[in-house]
Protein backbone atom coordinates (compact mmCIF):
# COMPACT_ATOMS: atom_id res chain seq x y z
CA UNK A 1 0.00 0.00 0.00
CA UNK A 2 1.21 3.16 -1.39
CA UNK A 3 1.32 5.86 2.40
CA UNK A 4 0.92 8.59 0.14
CA UNK A 5 -2.08 8.41 -1.71
CA UNK A 6 -5.73 8.26 -1.31
CA UNK A 7 -6.08 4.71 -0.46
CA UNK A 8 -3.31 5.12 2.60
CA UNK A 9 -4.75 5.40 5.95
CA UNK A 10 -5.20 8.28 8.62
CA UNK A 11 -2.70 6.63 10.44
CA UNK A 12 -0.10 6.54 7.60
CA UNK A 13 -0.60 10.03 7.02
CA UNK A 14 -0.31 11.12 10.32
CA UNK A 15 2.95 9.12 11.04
CA UNK A 16 4.35 10.98 7.70
CA UNK A 17 3.31 14.04 8.56
CA UNK A 18 4.80 13.97 12.33
CA UNK A 19 7.98 12.32 10.48
CA UNK A 20 8.94 15.33 8.02
CA UNK A 21 7.57 17.66 10.84
CA UNK A 22 10.60 16.59 13.13
CA UNK A 23 12.90 16.37 10.35
CA UNK A 24 11.91 20.05 9.76
CA UNK A 25 12.39 21.07 13.22
CA UNK A 26 15.89 19.66 13.27
CA UNK A 27 16.62 21.56 10.15
CA UNK A 28 15.86 24.88 11.79
CA UNK A 29 18.94 24.27 14.18
CA UNK A 30 21.10 23.81 10.55
CA UNK A 31 21.01 27.71 10.62
CA UNK A 32 23.55 30.21 9.18
CA UNK A 33 23.59 33.98 8.24
CA UNK A 34 23.84 35.76 5.15
CA UNK A 35 26.83 38.45 4.38
CA UNK A 36 25.75 41.85 4.62
CA UNK A 37 22.68 41.35 6.26
CA UNK A 38 21.89 41.51 10.19
CA UNK A 39 23.69 38.38 11.54
CA UNK A 40 19.80 37.57 13.48
CA UNK A 41 18.61 36.57 9.65
CA UNK A 42 19.68 33.45 9.34
CA UNK A 43 18.33 30.73 6.76
CA UNK A 44 17.82 26.88 7.16
CA UNK A 45 16.37 24.63 4.77
CA UNK A 46 13.49 23.62 7.30
CA UNK A 47 10.78 24.34 4.53
CA UNK A 48 11.87 21.66 2.18
CA UNK A 49 10.24 19.02 4.48
CA UNK A 50 7.03 21.18 4.16
CA UNK A 51 7.38 21.75 0.38
CA UNK A 52 7.65 18.04 0.04
CA UNK A 53 4.53 17.33 1.58
CA UNK A 54 2.78 20.16 -0.38
CA UNK A 55 3.38 17.89 -3.16
CA UNK A 56 2.88 14.48 -2.50
CA UNK A 57 -0.01 15.29 -0.37
CA UNK A 58 -1.88 18.61 -0.18
CA UNK A 59 -1.19 22.37 0.53
CA UNK A 60 -2.64 21.92 3.47
CA UNK A 61 -0.19 18.91 4.46
CA UNK A 62 2.72 21.69 3.97
CA UNK A 63 1.32 23.93 5.99
CA UNK A 64 0.43 21.42 9.12
CA UNK A 65 4.53 20.62 8.55
CA UNK A 66 5.23 23.95 9.35
CA UNK A 67 2.68 24.28 12.29
CA UNK A 68 4.40 21.14 13.57
CA UNK A 69 8.06 22.35 13.06
CA UNK A 70 7.51 24.92 14.36
CA UNK A 71 5.52 23.47 17.73
CA UNK A 72 7.79 21.53 18.19
CA UNK A 73 10.52 23.97 18.19
CA UNK A 74 8.94 26.35 20.90
CA UNK A 75 8.68 23.11 22.79
CA UNK A 76 12.82 21.84 22.76
CA UNK A 77 13.70 25.35 22.75
CA UNK A 78 11.78 27.19 25.21
CA UNK A 79 9.18 30.41 24.72
CA UNK A 80 12.28 32.62 24.44
CA UNK A 81 10.92 34.44 21.18
CA UNK A 82 7.63 33.47 20.52
CA UNK A 83 7.93 35.94 17.97
CA UNK A 84 10.28 34.93 15.72
CA UNK A 85 8.48 31.03 15.95
CA UNK A 86 5.19 32.62 14.82
CA UNK A 87 7.19 34.88 12.19
CA UNK A 88 8.97 31.58 10.65
CA UNK A 89 5.58 29.28 10.90
CA UNK A 90 4.09 32.45 8.68
CA UNK A 91 7.22 32.68 6.04
CA UNK A 92 7.00 28.98 5.74
CA UNK A 93 2.99 29.36 5.15
CA UNK A 94 3.39 32.44 2.55
CA UNK A 95 6.29 30.32 1.09
CA UNK A 96 5.05 26.41 0.55
CA UNK A 97 0.89 26.95 0.04
CA UNK A 98 1.33 28.65 -3.32
CA UNK A 99 4.11 25.94 -4.36
CA UNK A 100 1.79 23.29 -3.23
CA UNK A 101 -1.42 24.92 -4.82
CA UNK A 102 -0.12 25.31 -8.18
CA UNK A 103 1.74 22.26 -8.61
CA UNK A 104 -1.44 20.11 -7.49
CA UNK A 105 -3.36 22.55 -9.89
CA UNK A 106 -1.51 21.52 -12.81
CA UNK A 107 0.89 18.73 -12.13
CA UNK A 108 4.10 19.31 -14.13
CA UNK A 109 7.30 20.11 -13.72
CA UNK A 110 6.67 23.93 -14.84
CA UNK A 111 4.37 24.17 -12.52
CA UNK A 112 6.95 23.26 -10.10
CA UNK A 113 9.15 26.37 -11.13
CA UNK A 114 6.19 28.68 -11.47
CA UNK A 115 5.06 28.03 -8.03
CA UNK A 116 8.76 28.31 -6.74
CA UNK A 117 8.54 31.63 -8.18
CA UNK A 118 5.38 32.89 -7.04
CA UNK A 119 5.85 31.50 -3.49
CA UNK A 120 8.88 33.50 -2.86
CA UNK A 121 7.46 36.12 -4.43
CA UNK A 122 5.08 35.65 -1.72
CA UNK A 123 6.69 34.91 0.80
CA UNK A 124 8.98 37.72 0.52
CA UNK A 125 7.05 40.99 -0.14
CA UNK A 126 4.40 39.27 2.35
CA UNK A 127 6.79 38.71 5.02
CA UNK A 128 7.82 42.66 4.38
CA UNK A 129 4.07 43.96 4.39
CA UNK A 130 4.05 42.05 8.39
CA UNK A 131 6.92 42.76 9.64
CA UNK A 132 6.43 46.41 9.07
CA UNK A 133 2.82 45.72 10.66
CA UNK A 134 2.89 43.38 12.86
CA UNK A 135 6.28 41.71 13.53
CA UNK A 136 8.79 44.54 14.28
CA UNK A 137 5.77 46.34 16.87
CA UNK A 138 5.62 43.43 18.67
CA UNK A 139 9.16 42.74 18.97
CA UNK A 140 9.17 46.71 19.95
CA UNK A 141 6.54 45.83 22.81
CA UNK A 142 7.85 42.58 23.60
CA UNK A 143 11.56 43.44 24.36
CA UNK A 144 10.36 47.20 25.19
CA UNK A 145 12.00 49.13 22.95
CA UNK A 146 11.27 52.57 20.39
CA UNK A 147 10.95 51.71 16.82
CA UNK A 148 9.54 54.62 14.39
CA UNK A 149 8.25 54.18 11.12
CA UNK A 150 11.28 55.24 9.77
CA UNK A 151 13.37 52.53 11.56
CA UNK A 152 10.61 49.92 10.69
CA UNK A 153 10.80 50.69 6.86
CA UNK A 154 14.60 51.02 6.82
CA UNK A 155 14.60 47.38 8.79
CA UNK A 156 12.29 46.10 6.10
CA UNK A 157 13.98 47.78 2.82
CA UNK A 158 17.64 46.75 3.67
CA UNK A 159 17.11 43.31 6.12
CA UNK A 160 13.87 41.93 6.06
CA UNK A 161 12.84 41.96 1.98
CA UNK A 162 16.58 41.30 0.98
CA UNK A 163 16.77 38.10 3.79
CA UNK A 164 13.72 36.54 2.69
CA UNK A 165 14.52 37.13 -1.25
CA UNK A 166 17.62 35.36 -0.92
CA UNK A 167 16.55 32.42 1.65
CA UNK A 168 13.76 32.09 -1.07
CA UNK A 169 16.13 31.93 -4.10
CA UNK A 170 18.28 29.06 -1.60
CA UNK A 171 15.96 26.77 -0.29
CA UNK A 172 14.04 27.04 -4.24
CA UNK A 173 17.60 26.01 -6.02
CA UNK A 174 18.22 23.29 -3.08
CA UNK A 175 14.55 21.86 -3.67
CA UNK A 176 14.40 22.27 -7.26
CA UNK A 177 17.77 20.01 -7.25
CA UNK A 178 15.84 17.71 -4.97
CA UNK A 179 12.53 17.56 -7.06
CA UNK A 180 14.31 16.67 -10.32
CA UNK A 181 16.07 13.39 -8.92
CA UNK A 182 12.84 12.46 -7.05
CA UNK A 183 10.47 13.29 -10.14
CA UNK A 184 10.69 9.78 -11.62
CA UNK A 185 9.79 8.09 -7.88
CA UNK A 186 6.74 10.60 -7.39
CA UNK A 187 5.78 10.18 -10.66
CA UNK A 188 5.25 6.56 -10.55
CA UNK A 189 3.48 7.32 -6.82
CA UNK A 190 0.95 9.73 -8.45
CA UNK A 191 0.45 7.49 -11.72
CA UNK A 192 -0.43 4.41 -9.33
CA UNK A 193 -2.68 6.88 -7.74
CA UNK A 194 -4.58 7.92 -10.62
CA UNK A 195 -4.97 4.13 -11.74
CA UNK A 196 -6.27 3.14 -8.50
CA UNK A 197 -8.88 6.30 -8.45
Amino acid sequence: MNPLTGQSSKLMRLIFLALFGAISMVLMFLSFPLPLLPPYLEVDFSDVPALLAAILLTPAAGIIVEALKNGLYLIYTGAGDPIGILANFMAGVLFVFPVGLIYHKFKSEKSIKTGLVIGSLTMALGMAVLNYLIILPAYSWFMGWEMSAQVKGYTVLTGILPFNALKALIVSVLFALLFIKMKPWIEQKRTRSSSAA
